[in-house]
């Protein structure tokens, strides 16, 4: 890996709303960065790319629901059309990436930072876009390895 590959963008795409989150330069930590109101697919992807653009991502990850044997699911389909429509947009590419178990992973770290059980339920989107994009972070930190 170079010493500053650079950031990448993850979104964990929901019917209401998408989470945002980003990577630091040397893609090792990723960071909650905001949700966007779901609106429409070009609306969303705009949205996205402009984001991408602002914090000079050089991937956008898209979160991708598959069931829990890696089959693809009508959710699927959803983030396989979002990440092509953001592909249209410009040159940074465009991965998708297994969501499976963000949310709860998601529910799981409030916990375990003592959020009151009143705040826990409120939007894990963003949260869940951190989980998914540190997911592939680790991964390409134990390919590296091997």
């Amino acid at each position: 890996m170079d010493k500053d590959p650079g950031r990448i963008l993850a979104v964990d795409p929901g019917e209401k709303r998408l989470g945002i989150a980003i990577s630091d330069p040397t893609q090792i930590i990723a960071s909650s960065l905001c949700v966007i109101e779901h609106q429409s697919r070009s609306k969303d992807a705009l949205a996205i790319y402009a984001l991408a653009q602002e914090h000079g991502a050089v991937l956008i990850l898209i979160g991708q629901p598959l069931d829990w044997d890696g089959t693809h699911n009508p959710q699927s389909g959803k983030s396989i059309r979002l990440a092509e429509e953001i592909q249209t947009l410009g040159q940074i590419p465009v991965n998708l990436w297994d969501e499976y178990g963000s949310t709860k992973k998601a529910q799981d770290s409030r916990q375990q930072m003592n959020v009151s059980r009143k705040n826990r339920s409120g939007h894990l989107d963003q949260v869940a876009a951190a989980v998914i994009l540190q997911t592939y972070l680790d991964h390409l930190i134990d390919q590296e390895a091997d």
